[in-house]
């Protein structure tokens, strides 16, 4: 039996910071019904692919109506009777449909949107989880970054830069090395808290403590992972 899209389908729902962003489901005919949920960061570039929002005064001019519209119109106009099982044309066809550099007509959150839930339609309707059917058989683990302190966009202190990462350098496994990183966390918190700052979290749940600058976040996290009983590098 052939299996083809259907229909694909979007509506507006709102993230974990309260704000609008998209939802796509898609139809298979095969019954497979899968679904997606665009992630907004808190800082976009401007060469970064655009999300597509409304402006105006609703919803702080963030609703994403128009990027909804694009779906439900253009995209499941020149998806419907593909397969779903070739992931690069979907995003070709998509990506050609939009005709921009930066996806700004049809919205970057339109396209994603579809494109991670045509990907895990496609998955099940194989009856296979969605890292096989994108990566094959051959399983591992990833190397890991933490991110342990927040600064620029994603915390309202001195600190410019906007993601303090951290990652194992030296482990004997994989969970040897998460291990050191969640000493490492937890040490820096002791040395936050006995600096005399709070401990709060910041928009991606690393610390955000109200230091002057970006170097004294270095040095407090250089000091963290040194009595964790590690070597920063």
């Amino acid at each position: 039996m052939t299996v083809y899209i259907e229909q694909v389908r979007a509506m507006e729902i709102f993230d974990s910071r309260g704000n609008p962003t998209v939802e796509v489901h898609v139809y298979l005919s095969d019954g497979t019904v899968a679904k997606a949920e665009v992630p907004s960061g808190a800082s976009t570039g401007e060469k970064e692919a655009v999300e597509l929002r409304d402006g105006g005064s609703h919803l702080s001019g963030k609703g994403v109506t128009k990027a909804v519209a694009n779906v439900n119109g253009a995209i499941n106009d020149a998806l419907k009777g593909m397969s779903p099982y070739n992931q690069a044309k979907i995003d070709r066809t998509m990506i050609e449909l939009d005709g921009t550099p930066n996806k700004a007509k049809l919205g970057a959150n339109a396209i994603l949107g579809v494109s991670m839930a045509v990907a895990r339609a496609a998955a099940h309707s194989k009856h296979e989880p969605l890292y096989r059917y994108l990566g094959g058989c051959d399983l591992e683990l990833p190397q890991t970054f933490h991110n342990v302190i927040n600064g620029g966009k994603h915390a309202d202190n001195g600190i410019d830069i906007q993601e303090f990462m951290i990652t194992p350098v030296k482990k004997t496994s994989f969970r040897d090395g998460f291990e050191k990183i969640v000493n490492t966390y937890h040490t820096l918190k002791k040395v936050i808290e006995e600096a005399g700052f709070e401990t709060g979290l910041g928009d991606e749940g690393g610390f955000a403590p109200n230091l002057k600058s970006s170097e004294e976040a270095l040095k407090m996290l250089h000091e963290a992972i040194e009595k964790a009983g590690y070597k920063p590098r």
